[in-house]
């Protein structure tokens, strides 16, 4: 378990890395377009600003996005007193609280750090979970608190908008612009260039994609090694299958934040989806059982 969490820690510098690379070779096509390689620089720290900025207001966005609405202990005592024994259990502050108002049954982490953590459920998951398994349910995301997944999540969420967006500049730079009469220009680099532009926000979500996949099963581990309680859990998860519906207020920037995928199942949304089947998440929770 720890091992896992300190290889996530590892791959997580290296798929930020990746992402840098991604903006820093977008920067590079600009510049062989302009003849200007410091254009390149200016990319980067650009994103490196703006990926900041969301770093600290994503979550905000995240709560208003979804309709979320702060709870205090007399709002919903039975799931404030769940997560609140939750947060002494695993030694961490009592993260805020938020209801959505949704029948849709689903919930969610975010936030900075533990100390600036939010938790979220809606309407929906309350109606159906009985206390043992939103027991497990909001384990689960203390998991994502606890292994710092959130701080995760609103880095890459803030660098996979800001490569969409310089991609989507670079195209327009490219076609309305440039220093067309540069003859030092490989055209075979400027093909790739181009290229790269293209794919680059696909490339970059699908990363993340993977990265959510990930993460949802080391907080499924994570929140069944807190409760001592696989298949609370499993179970939970099984509910989901059989009762679970798209939000009301669907967003895909926010979707690898829930617990489930709260978008209209399809098979484009399958493909691309950033959770892992629920069939998958349940069968390694019950293969597992013993261990946790």
């Amino acid at each position: 378990m720890y091992n896992a969490i300190a290889a996530n820690k590892r791959n997580t510098v290296l798929i930020m890395a990746v992402f840098v690379g991604i903006i820093a070779a977008i920067g590079y096509a600009v510049s062989l377009v302009y003849g200007d390689s410091s254009i390149a620089i200016w990319v980067v720290g650009g994103a490196a600003v703006y990926a900041l900025i969301q770093y600290f207001v994503a979550s905000k966005l995240a709560l208003a996005v979804t309709g979320a609405k702060e709870i205090e202990k007399r709002d919903n005592p039975r799931l404030y007193r769940i997560v609140e024994n939750l947060a002494i259990t695993t030694g961490i502050t009592t993260p805020k609280i938020y209801l959505i108002d949704d029948p849709a049954p689903n919930a969610f982490a975010t936030g900075r750090d533990p100390k600036h953590a939010v938790v979220a459920a809606t309407t929906g998951l309350l109606d159906i979970m009985d206390d043992r398994e939103l027991e497990a349910v909001m384990a689960h995301e203390m998991g994502h608190v606890q292994n710092y997944d959130i701080r995760v999540s609103m880095i890459a969420f803030g660098l996979v908008s800001a490569i969409g967006i310089l991609s989507d500049i670079a195209m327009r730079m490219f076609f309305f612009g440039g220093d067309r009469d540069n003859n030092n220009i490989n055209p075979i680099m400027l093909v790739v260039g181009i290229i790269l532009i293209i794919l680059a926000p696909i490339i970059a979500a699908i990363i993340q994609m993977a990265v959510s996949r990930q993460r949802e099963y080391l907080a499924d581990a994570t929140g069944a090694l807190t409760t001592r309680d696989s298949e609370g859990l499993a179970s939970a998860l099984e509910k989901l299958r059989v009762h679970g519906r798209p939000l009301q207020r669907q967003n895909s920037s926010t979707a690898h934040l829930f617990f489930s995928n709260p978008l209209k199942p399809g098979t484009f949304a399958k493909l691309f989806s950033t959770h892992p089947p629920l069939e998958d998440r349940i069968a390694r929770l019950r293969q597992n059982a013993s261990t946790f």
